[in-house]
Formats: structure tokens, sequence, C-alpha cells
């Protein structure tokens, strides 16, 4: 910290003056780029419709009260798929993630120059794309349904539990794996009883938390045609079926509460 002399007394600075300036000028930068991306909004909004989202909002909500219930019935099978979907997808993303981890750990990769910048590259990309945008891909690709959102989930989770996973596998205690590679075993039996069993708690409740995540994602990847209950979604909201909306909404959200119960569930007899 900075002191200043006045004579014989020394006062004390948090900062010097070029530092302070320094701050200042940091600051000024930072209003200067809000007040630039305020105003680049500003253009870009049509604020008359801004004003009057509260009211529209509140004849929304009227419209949608109360609930078509009956329409439930249509519901089951879309709600089946999409639990077939975020459960098939994250499968597939487990198969093809828990080769993917152990080659992108320092510690078990065959090759750290050449597999696992590959194997990060996977990741990242994986983790770059979201499921939505998977799944427009896919529809042009495979054609709408749910097969396309199967795939679409699997390839937005790979990311998610490799990187989870190979972070699991990098932090085991090499001791073990040491004694059971002291007595002759092969790479792979090294593998087998040295670092899976550590790593299976990890490998169990990630699975499970992206399972979580998948529900969540799976119920709306009908909205780009890639099956589930989003496609009821959005049906009705194309047609202004406003009580439809409301059950199907609560739908999800009470799909959403029972995959988060289980979630917990599982995660704590696993822990």
């Amino acid at each position: 910290m900075p002191v200043r002399s006045h004579g014989d007394t020394k006062v004390w600075q948090r900062r010097s003056t070029p530092q302070q300036l320094a701050v200042w000028a940091g600051w000024l930068v930072v209003v200067a780029i809000f007040v630039a991306c305020w105003q680049l909004i500003s253009e870009k909004t049509i604020w008359m419709f801004v004003w009057d989202a509260p009211k529209q909002a509140n004849d929304l909500a009227t419209r949608m009260v109360p609930p078509a219930w009956g329409y439930m019935a249509e519901l089951w099978r879309p709600i089946w798929d999409t639990l077939n979907i975020a459960t098939l997808g994250t499968v597939l993303a487990i198969v093809l993630a828990v080769p993917t981890a152990f080659c992108a750990a320092r510690n078990t990769t065959p090759s750290v120059a050449f597999v696992r910048p590959v194997a990060l590259f996977i990741i990242v990309a994986s983790r770059s794309i979201n499921s939505l945008i998977w799944a427009l891909m896919l529809v042009t690709i495979v054609g709408p349904g749910v097969f396309a959102g199967i795939i679409a989930i699997g390839l937005r989770s790979i990311g998610f539990c490799a990187k989870l996973l190979y972070e699991a596998i990098e932090e085991i205690d090499e001791a073990q794996v040491e004694a059971v590679a002291a007595t002759g075993a092969s790479r792979a039996q090294v593998i087998a009883y040295g670092i899976v069993p550590q790593v299976m708690p990890a490998f169990a409740g990630i699975t499970v938390f992206r399972w979580d995540i998948n529900i969540r994602e799976s119920t709306v990847l009908g909205l780009v045609g890639a099956g589930g209950i989003g496609l009821q979604l959005n049906a009705s909201i194309m047609s202004l079926a406003w009580t439809q909306v409301a059950v199907i909404l609560l739908v999800i959200i009470a799909t959403v509460i029972l995959s988060e119960w289980v979630s917990a569930k599982v995660r704590h007899a696993i822990i």
C-alpha cells in the first residue's frame, strides 16, 4: 500500500495516483460499453410493445384458465416419448462419454500429444452446441420424430458426462492403481480393478444428474420436430389453444418435479 508523507506525518493511501487513475479509466470504459449496448438495444426494441407487455401477459393468463383437463388423454404418449428421449439419449451419451473420458484424462489417455486433444475437442464441441440446434440439424438429416430427439440429447450430453468423468479419473488415488499394477496386472486389469471402482460413485451420480437435465431439455425438442411433448405444445400455441397450453405446461412442470425427486433419491442412495 502506498504511503504519502506530509512533512513528518505519513498518510496511508489505498492506491497510488496512477493506480487510482487506472481504476477510474476502467470504470469509464465499463460505463461507455454499457451505454453503447443500451443504445443498440433501444434502437432494436419496440418500446410500445414493452410497455404493453403486462396487459398482454394478463390477457394470455386469463385465456389459459381453466385448463382443458380433457386434453390429458392425448398427452400420455407424448410424455412417454419425452421420457424415452431423455433416457435413451442419456444411455447413448454414457456409452460414448466413457471412452472419451478415459482418452481425455492425463493418467489414462493412450497419447497426451494426439489422442487427448481429440477427446477434449469432442467434449468442447458437444458442450458448445445446444440440444435444440442438434435437434434442428438431425431433423433435417434423419427426419422428424423421436429418433432425432434421442440422438440430439445424446450428442449434447457427451461433453457434459465426459468432462465430469475425466476430471474424476484424474483425481483418483494413484496408490491404489500402483498396488494393482504391482501384482503384474495388465493395463486393462489396472483400469478395471484400480480405476473403475474409484470412479463408479462419480459415474453413477453424473449419469443420474444428466438424465435429470435431459428430462427438461427433451420437453422442448418437439418445437423443432424432434418428438416428445413439445410437438403438442407447438401445435397448441400455433392454434392459439391456450387452455391446452396450460395443461401441457402443468404436465411439463409435474414431470420435471418427478424427475428431480427420482434423481435426488437415487443420488442419495449412491452417496
